[in-house]
Order: structure tokens, then sequence, then C-alpha cells
């Protein structure tokens, strides 16, 4: 009995051949990528397990490619089926190839970048960029190894492409803003920002698009590429995380302003030392410098690790310093104004 010119048997053993290799490629799959897995991920370098990662589940699919190849070689088909069946696997051999091919460029590219940024958030336009980039790559390759030709489809392409680019000039306008905020390194994932308009929060990611931002509420905040390119935007990461908290405080008139001074700093160096042990050798500093309507006013300098730690900075100085100008007799005087009647 035939089928298209070939004899059923044939298509069993064909049938046989595949199943068998997808078996032989699950239990490879179940056993050794298992293990290599397990392994990657007590090595020190990431790279083992984004292999293992873009191995996930191709030896089954390529076994099975290699089970319908034995039989492709071994068997005898007719002409039009054997294109069929070669075509075919050329197609998947392809396909898988490319995908496991995806995985690993990308799972390096989000590796590396994240090492660069030393945060563990993402940029993720650069590992859609260089997803298109293989999956491109890979079609012209499977199109070429089919003996079609490529040349009219890449001038199809670059005539499609500027229409598609006057189409698409916001989308585009993103895209190049976004690769030139990262290309900058003024805006990186992890880095608390403010912007003109007054929102402010953690950069979470920076996509092709737009960048998203978490508040402290946890809320996000969805940033056209473009808009953030073009607005005045406070990094308060840059150039280090460390940064000043400056309190102002008021003393009645009648103060020992020595003293208030002295116990100011101190309880300002007790709170960093406590709250920033990080920052060794820092030494608040304690500055008056007006003559208020009801005080004297000070300024207290101190030092906080990151911007989010500044309000536990304040919470703690505060208790603090009432404590010690409370046992010292000093008094933190409420606005008063004093009327004199003739």
């Amino acid at each position: 009995m035939t089928l298209l010119g070939a004899d059923i048997k044939d298509f069993g053993i064909l049938a046989a051949l595949v199943v068998g290799g997808l078996v032989i490629g699950w239990l490879l799959e179940k056993i050794v990528v298992g293990r290599l897995r397990a392994a990657a991920k007590r090595r020190s370098w990431g790279g083992w397990s984004v292999i293992t990662n873009g191995l996930g589940h191709m030896p089954v699919w390529w076994l099975g490619v290699a089970g319908g190849g034995i039989a492709l070689d071994v068997l005898v088909w007719s002409g039009q089926v054997e294109s069929y069946l070669g075509k075919t696997l050329i197609v998947l051999a392809g396909l898988t190839i490319t995908v496991a091919a995806m995985r690993m460029a990308a799972g390096f590219v989000r590796m590396y970048a994240e090492a660069a940024e030393g945060t563990a958030a993402s940029s993720t336009i650069f590992v859609n960029l260089t997803r298109i980039a293989v999956v491109i790559l890979g079609a012209l390759v499977i199109l070429n190894a089919l003996s079609i030709s490529i040349t009219p489809l890449l001038t199809a392409l670059g005539v499609g492409g500027l229409a598609v680019a006057l189409a698409l000039q916001d989308t585009l306008g993103n895209l190049f803003a976004g690769i030139q905020i990262i290309a900058g390194k003024q805006i990186r994932p992890g880095d608390y920002i403010e912007l003109a308009s007054g929102q402010a929060g953690y950069v979470e990611d920076i996509a092709w698009r737009y960048t998203t931002v978490r508040k402290l509420s946890n809320n996000l905040i969805v940033v056209p590429n473009s808009t953030l390119a073009t607005t005045i935007v406070t990094n308060y990461q840059l150039p280090a995380e460390e940064l000043s908290v400056l309190m102002d405080v008021g003393v009645a008139y009648g103060t020992d302003l020595e003293l208030a001074e002295r116990i100011a700093k101190e309880v300002a160096a007790e709170t960093v030392a406590a709250l920033s042990p990080n920052m060794v050798g820092y030494e608040p500093f304690a500055r008056f410098h007006t003559f208020g309507d009801s005080a004297i006013e000070m300024t207290v300098g101190l030092r906080a690790g990151e911007f989010t730690d500044q309000w536990e900075l304040r919470h703690q100085f505060i208790k603090a310093l009432k404590k010690r100008f409370d046992e010292a007799g000093i008094i933190i005087p409420f606005p008063q104004r004093v009327i004199h009647q003739a």
C-alpha cells in the first residue's frame, strides 16, 4: 500500500523513528539537562544557568528531528515526498535552533546589563532588540537553507521599512529615546528619580516604548521614553546614593547657644551612626542662621545612605533631640507675638 508515492510502511518507520527520538530527547532533558541545570546554579558564573535555560525542551525537538532525518536518509522516498519532508525538517531544526539562540542571547544581554548596572532590575529594551535580531537572522538562515532568494525580500523590507517608519514615528521616537536614556547612564534601573512634574519613585524597567517607575506607595508610573528624555529629572542616586538631610530647629532666645549646638551635633552623630553605619568618618554639623520671630533658628546636617533612608533618620533625630533638649532645659518655643500696649 502506498501513500503519496511511498510505501505506507515507510511512513510507519518514519513515525517510529521520530517518536523514538522524542522519547530519547525527553529522557535526555530530564536526566542530563536537569543535572546540568542543578549544577549551573552552584556555579559563580551565571552564564551556565543562561545556557541550560536556553536548552530547555530543545533536546526533545532536536532528537525528534534527528529521527526524521535518519528516516529520510535510510528509506527510499519519491522526489516530492522527500522534498516536503526535507523542507519540514529544515524548518523545524531552524526554528528550534533560533529559539534556543534567542533565549541564550537575551539571557546573556540581561545578565551583563544587570551586572553593569549593579541592580536586579532590567532594561528590557536591549533584551527585546536582541530577540528581534536573532529571530530575523534565524528566519533569513532558514529561507536560505530552503533555497529561497532573500535579496527580493530584503529589498521589499527596505521599501516597506520606510513606510513603517513614517507610520510609527511616535513609537520609533520612544524606542530611540529609550536607547538614548540607557546609553547616557544618567537614569538606570533601580535609581530613585523625581520628574519635573512631581512624580517620583524607583525606576523599575526601561522598555522599548516606556519607562516604568514604582512609587513609594507601590503604584506604578508609566512614562513614555520620549517624555522622560525631554523633561528635567532629579536622580537621587547619582553621582552617589548618599545624600545630606537638613533639619531645621529653633531654640528660645534665652538659650545657651553653645550648649544647644553641641547637643544637636551629638544627637545627629548618634542617629547617623545607628541608622547609617556606612557613613564612617562623617561629622554632622549645626549652624545658626536666622533671628526668627519666636526663636533663633538652626540647621542640623545629617547623612543618609540613600533617599528613602531619610524618613527614618528624621523620625529618630526629632525624637532624640526633643528628649535631650528637655533634659538640658532648652526650649523649642511655639510661634508667639508680643504686643506692647501704650
